[in-house]
């Protein structure tokens, strides 16, 4: 069963690094002042592609002030790898990330994927499946922690996983709030149809759970592409040190656009 959502949200990525603070900063202002439905950064410890020598800022940290800098949009780590921290403790770090920024936290969790990077930091690094696993385990004690923490978080806080193999996307089933992933086209489809199944083994509406997914290019024809297979949380991410929001801004057009329409109908 395809379902497609009533409404669509926009995020936006903005890593957290090639810039200094302050730039990104401006950006996350921007972006929320703009209407973006989710500022995100990442949680990683150096900058992405070929050239890792450049500024990088920690991400837990940057959330922490993020939630005190903007007013209107979600925000959190696309995503947070739970092996860097003990699960408890990250529990702990959202429900007061959560509280700073009047419950407009997203906890994006992932299984990590740089060896070179987890090792660098003094990390364990295991198999695939193992850190599948280790996921498993750390979403369990996220979602035990968040019963125990007084005063817990601000309302029910929205989990969403990063996943695209089987065993992960079960765990999807189980946990999250929102999947995302980096599928396209066909094989967002079959990841779709993959996750419904599992939500039916487990007798959980499938529609519970938004569909993330990365997106670039001409919104008219690449959201409403992927809005027909069942996506509903579209991200862009932009690079440092400029934070160009020019694609931003046509995204957000397209989705008003859309949404004012599914209101009408």
């Amino acid at each position: 069963m395809m379902t497609t959502p009533a409404r669509i949200r926009v995020a936006i990525q903005i890593p957290p690094s090639r810039a200094d603070y302050a730039a990104i900063r401006r950006a996350a202002a921007q972006a929320d002042a703009l209407g973006a439905d989710a500022i995100f950064n990442w949680d990683h410890f150096f900058p992405l592609g070929k050239d890792t020598s450049g500024k990088h800022f920690e991400c837990w940290t940057m959330l922490g002030a993020w939630a005190e800098s903007t007013s209107h949009a979600a925000i959190g780590a696309l995503v947070s790898c739970v092996a860097y921290r003990n699960p408890d403790l990250l529990a702990d770090m959202a429900r007061t990330v959560d509280h700073v920024s009047d419950g407009r936290l997203i906890l994006g969790l992932g299984a990590g994927f740089r060896e070179w990077e987890a090792k660098e930091y003094g990390f364990e690094f295991g198999s695939p499946a193992q850190r599948v696993q280790q996921l498993g385990e750390a979403l369990h004690r996220i979602e035990r922690r968040m019963t125990l923490l007084n005063p817990g978080p601000v309302r029910k806080l929205p989990i969403l996983v990063a996943a695209d193999g089987a065993k992960a996307l079960r765990l999807v089933a189980r946990y999250a709030d929102i999947w995302q992933t980096f599928a396209e086209d066909d094989a967002f489809s079959e990841k779709s149809r993959l996750l419904d199944s599992y939500c039916d083994q487990l007798q959980r509406d499938p529609a519970t759970i938004e569909r993330a997914v990365f997106v670039d290019g001409d919104p008219w024809t690449v959201g409403t592409r992927l809005r027909e297979r069942g996506a509903g949380m579209f991200t862009l991410m932009t690079r440092g040190p400029d934070f160009n929001l020019d694609g931003l801004r046509r995204w957000l057009a397209w989705r008003d656009e859309h949404n004012a329409q599914a209101s009408r109908s």
